[in-house]
Order: structure tokens, then sequence, then C-alpha cells
């Protein structure tokens, strides 16, 4: 059994989730960017400590058993079967996607998104001097849907040549089915449409939810997919820099890997591959534990507004360890709201409207964190909650 219950102090150690301005007031809780709380497996702590103590850090190479390890954890986890030719290491996903719009698409080209979305979307389309363009996301008030007509309206109206798919979805916790994801796979593909699949958070399914890998809806998907996987998110390992991008098509991966040249992106990172080889080879056990804790801290924060604040909405997350609340009811724009959660309930959380479109009155917590610590962090809402409801009767 591991213990998911311990409280690591990681201020002051080089922390942007503890150590930026935000958080140094002590009785602010971050819960904000998606880093866990968690220590990681001790089979990659003492791979690292093991690797350290070689005392040379020279220019290193992916090895054989970095290849098998990502193969082995996709097979097993995901029934997702990949080759090693198909496997290139970047320094994060972020990273890649930018890659990716670099090498599938021109300057002032079109690239498709659905928000509310991980905000770098945005940035990685925009910086490399491209146009965004979305397609909302419909919520009916529980659950977010994409309207394929909508979704196929936006790609043949706007000339689209690229679509960054977030699967799970981050920040409104969708899992998506294989039929959605068939729908949107054949609507790229009838409109030669590239898709970048981000799947950093396959790992994090709840209930009878399924990840199901892009390439696994339909094998005619490879031609014009690549999929970006990462032990970053699982095993919590952002810092180390390593990331999976499987690219099947031999014509896409030559762009893709001629862009990394090009961008001066080589040699890995040897710590990373050294953790991704430890995570994906001994880290299943530590994975199943640490979703049920998970899903319990879920239904915990789920019971807790049903109880003590029925107007807070909870949409139920079917994947993440991030959950989406709908905080509309009380009545604040989006600047008041952010600056309630931080002077007030002392919360630093990532804020609806940075999400883009339909974001405005939610927040998004990380519950990736020890119970005891979720549970201070409810309570501190509540309390702040309460005091304006008393101040608005006043």
């Amino acid at each position: 059994m591991y213990n998911f219950d311990k409280i690591v102090n990681r201020r002051q150690t080089n922390s942007i989730k503890y150590d930026r301005e935000k958080a140094q007031d002590t009785r602010i809780i971050p819960m904000w960017v998606a880093d866990m709380d968690f220590e990681t497996l001790p089979e990659v702590k003492q791979v690292l400590i093991k690797r350290a103590e070689h005392g040379i850090f020279g220019y290193a190479a992916p090895t054989d058993s970095y290849y098998q390890s990502v193969i082995h954890w996709l097979g097993t986890r995901h029934d997702f079967h990949v080759e090693k030719d198909w496997i290139i290491p970047t320094p994060g996903i972020v990273t890649a996607l930018k890659l990716a719009v670099r090498a599938y698409t021109k300057p002032s080209d079109n690239v498709m998104i659905m928000k509310p979305v991980y905000y770098p979307f945005d940035a990685s389309i925009q910086l490399n001097g491209r146009t965004v363009i979305e397609c909302p996301l419909s919520f009916n008030g529980k659950q977010y849907i994409c309207d394929f007509d909508v979704f196929e309206q936006q790609i043949v109206q706007n000339n689209v040549k690229m679509f960054i798919l977030c699967h799970p979805h981050n920040p409104i916790g969708r899992v998506w089915s294989r039929n959605e994801l068939y729908q949107i796979g054949m609507i790229c593909k009838k409109h030669h449409v590239y898709v970048v699949s981000d799947e950093i958070h396959m790992d994090f399914v709840y209930g009878d939810n399924q990840h199901i890998a892009f390439y696994n809806v339909d094998q005619s998907f490879k031609d014009f997919t690549i999929i970006c996987t990462s032990p970053s998110k699982t095993f919590n390992l952002a810092a180390l820099q390593t990331s999976n991008i499987i690219i099947a098509n031999e014509d896409m991966r030559k762009k893709f890997v001629d862009e990394k040249i090009a961008s001066g992106i080589s040699d890995p990172n040897i710590f990373g591959l050294e953790a991704c080889i430890a995570a994906y080879t001994y880290g299943a056990k530590w994975v199943d534990e640490l979703l049920v804790y998970l899903q319990g801290n879920i239904d915990y924060m789920k019971t807790f507004f049903a109880e003590h604040l029925p107007e807070i909405k909870v949409i139920d997350p079917q994947g993440l360890y991030l959950v989406w609340v709908d905080m509309r009811s009380l009545g604040m724009n989006n600047q008041e709201l952010e600056d309630f959660m931080l002077k007030k309930a002392h919360l630093w959380l990532d804020e609806g409207y940075i999400f883009g479109t339909g974001g405005d009155g939610f927040e998004r917590f990380n519950v990736a964190c020890p119970r005891s610590v979720l549970k201070q962090a409810l309570e501190q809402l509540e309390s702040a909650i309460k005091e304006i409801k008393v101040t608005v009767r006043a």
C-alpha cells in the first residue's frame, strides 16, 4: 500500500506551484497547475539516485529499454500497440504541439480547438503565426458534448488545416467515447485535416469510462494523426522534461523530426529517460492505488458541496485529477471571482476564463493532494462564502 495521505512540504523547492508570488502567503493552498502533491513511486526515486551517483551527465540518447517501456505501458494499460520507430521523445507535450503546428501548417493557416480547453493550445497556435478557430463545446448543465455539425461547419467555413484534440479533455474532465472519436476522425479525414491528439491524461479515467487511443478507433486515422503521451502527469515527473510522441505515418514522422532538429531540440534529459523507464516498468500497482485515492477525493468533494454548498455545482469528471466547478451562482464576474478565491478563500485555482469560451464563472480544482489538504481547502471556501452571505444580508 502506498501512502497518498503523506504531507510533503514543497515550499522553497523551486516549485512553480508553491514558490511563485501568489503562494507567498502560507494561508494560500495552491490547487492550480496540474502537478500532484504526491511523491512518485519509490522505484523512480531509486533509479534517479543511482544515476546521480554515477556523477557524469554527458549527452544521452534513448536506449532500447526506453522504447520498450513505452511500448509495454501503452500496450498493457491501453491496448495501444505501437512500434519502436513510431516513438519520438520530446521535452514535453506543449513543445510537441508547437513542433506539430510548424511541421504540418503554414503561417496564417487556421488551426481548430474545442473550448473551453487547456490554454497553451491557443499559445502554441498563435505564437507560431497561425490562427485559432474555435469549436465551442455545448454544456447541458451537467456535461459537455461536441456538436458535430458545428465541428464540420467550422472546418469547412474556415479551411481548417489542423485540429488539436484534448483527450481526455482538460479542464472539463470528458473522456471521449469511441463513437465521438470516430465522428471527429472521419470529419477530419474527409476534409484532409491533420489531428494532434493530446493524450497526456490517458491514465486518469474513472468508473466505466475507458480511454481509447485515437489510432485504435480506426486504423486509417494513423495516416493523418500524431498522438502525444508522457509519464509526466501520471507519475508527477513534469520537471524531468520527457514525453513520447507517437507518429505512425512515415511522412508525418519525417516532417516532425525535421522540425524538431531545426528547432534545436536534440538530446533528451537523461534523468527523464531513466524515470520514464522505471515508471512504466514498475508503476502499474502505484497507479491503480492512485486512481482509487483520487476517486475518493473526487467523491469527497462532490459530497462536501452537496451537503455544505449545494449552489456550487461540480461537473462530475470522467477523467483527470482536475475538477471543473460551476461557481456562477455566486454572481461574480471573472475578476471578482479570482480575487475572492485568492484573497478571501485563500485558494489559488486556475480560473475558468483562461480556458476560453465557456469558462466564465468556473474554477478548476487540482484534487491530486492529500485528503486533509482537500478538506482544509473546501472548509476555507465554505467559510469565505458564508462570510459574503452574511455581509449581503447585513
